[in-house]
């Protein structure tokens, strides 16, 4: 683990010289392009040892193994100036128009992920020094995945401080405990609709593969445990993510959850579990509203995605989802969206969580909401969270822990 810090550390001190990189966004979204290319490619290389019929979706020229192209893997390879030109003008264009016509789930992940996301470094020097920092990592090695798969949280913690892009990233300790509440099983299905950078997918993976037993039973994770995200930069660290807890094709589709209409999704798309912390505050994108029934229409996304997941989940299907405080007081669309929640669910438990939860990106009051669809609601549990003892806010240095929901575990059961 201490190496693959010290390697992680070497990158970011390098990125912090390049005059092409401004902001921690920025810096992500870099280091997010690369590490995909890696991981994928090391992946590559262990699917064409276990399946002599396994072709890559990325053509040799471009292809991060020293044994295909040169440009990333071989140490020695291109730099400079040379090296810059082919990210810029070969590398990109070639990964953003990969063909996708057979239908390679492989190929179209690589392209979505291109097609929305930039090189920004200036200095192709620096770029070969990045690449060969992470040519000391070996994702194809167990040990190398899981202690890098620790240190991506810590990376996609600092979207939390990096402005707008907050809205991404759900602390650890929220996801988790949400996931162990709504205890999804093998073989049912769960979906994220406003993944962000895949917090809830990896912590239902991984209580998932607490209960698989088989090849079969993993490859039912693979299948059943489902995101949607719009937005490249998201996309991009998701779809990384889930790579990293080894589900070699990540099931997340890049598109707007709003932009079809409500009716569209029909008895196939309905799930067994949500998991989610839909954006909030924010505006809805082209006249997305109308893709819901009128008496519902709203500018406000929370509520229109509180539409969405409640006609997403099956008869007795359950939810746990973060909603602000405005959701659950405000009126007009906020009542009938709340009125149809309390009909059509048993909106069972809420827990008020402090304002700080979320700081910097926002400083709103949150809620946990948790609800079956089925019977309506007759009684909620409401608990209030409260900071630790002598903390006056959540903030970068001091973030909720996990140990903070032990007295609500003990309460809930």
């Amino acid at each position: 683990m201490s190496n693959i810090s010290s390697i992680l550390k070497s990158i970011q001190t390098i990125m912090w010289q390049d005059t092409g990189l401004n902001g921690d966004a920025q810096r992500i979204e870099q280091l997010g392009w690369m590490l995909f290319l890696k991981i994928f490619s090391d992946k590559d290389k262990e699917l064409e040892l276990l399946d002599d019929n396994y072709t890559s979706p990325i053509p040799d020229e471009f292809h991060w193994v020293k044994e295909k192209g040169n440009w990333a893997g071989d140490d020695e390879g291109m730099t400079g100036d040379e090296l810059l030109e082919f990210v810029d003008r070969k590398l990109f264009p070639a990964l953003r128009n990969i063909d996708v016509s057979s239908g390679n789930r492989r190929a179209l992940i690589v392209r979505e992920v291109f097609e929305g996301n930039n090189n920004y470094m200036k200095s192709g020097i620096n770029i070969r020094k990045v690449l060969n920092k992470l040519n000391e990592i070996d994702f194809n090695i167990a040990k190398d995945r899981h202690a890098f798969g620790e240190l991506y949280e810590t990376i996609l913690k600092g979207l939390q401080s990096a402005g707008k892009s907050g809205e991404f990233y759900t602390p650890r300790a929220i996801t988790s405990f949400i996931t162990e509440m709504i205890n999804p099983q093998l073989g049912e299905k769960i979906l994220d609709p406003a993944c962000g950078t895949g917090g809830y997918l990896t912590c239902a993976i991984e209580h998932l593969k607490e209960q698989a037993n088989s090849v079969e039973d993993r490859k039912s994770i693979a299948e059943n445990v489902m995101g949607w995200e719009y937005k490249p930069l998201p996309y991009l660290l998701a779809t990384t993510n889930l790579i990293l807890h080894d589900m070699e094709v990540p099931n997340i589709r890049f598109g707007d959850a709003l932009d079809q209409p409500l009716s569209n999704f029909t008895e196939k798309h309905r799930v067994n579990a949500i998991l989610a912390n839909p954006p909030f505050g924010g505006i809805v994108a082209n006249n997305n509203e109308n893709n819901f029934p009128q008496n519902y229409r709203t500018k406000e996304s929370a509520d229109l995605f509180l539409i969405l997941m409640i006609h997403l989940l099956k008869q007795g299907g359950r939810a746990g989802i973060v909603l602000p405080d405005g959701s659950l007081t405000g009126d007009g669309v906020k009542q009938r969206v709340r009125q149809k929640l309390l009909e059509e669910c048993n909106l069972h438990t809420i827990i008020r969580l402090p304002n700080s939860v979320f700081q910097p990106y926002a400083t709103v009051a949150t809620n946990l909401l948790f609800f079956t669809k089925g019977t309506p609601t007759k009684e909620v549990w409401y608990y209030e969270h409260r900071l630790p003892e002598g903390q006056k806010a959540y903030n970068k240095t001091k973030p909720i822990q996990p140990a903070a929901f032990n007295p609500i575990k003990t309460w809930w059961n």
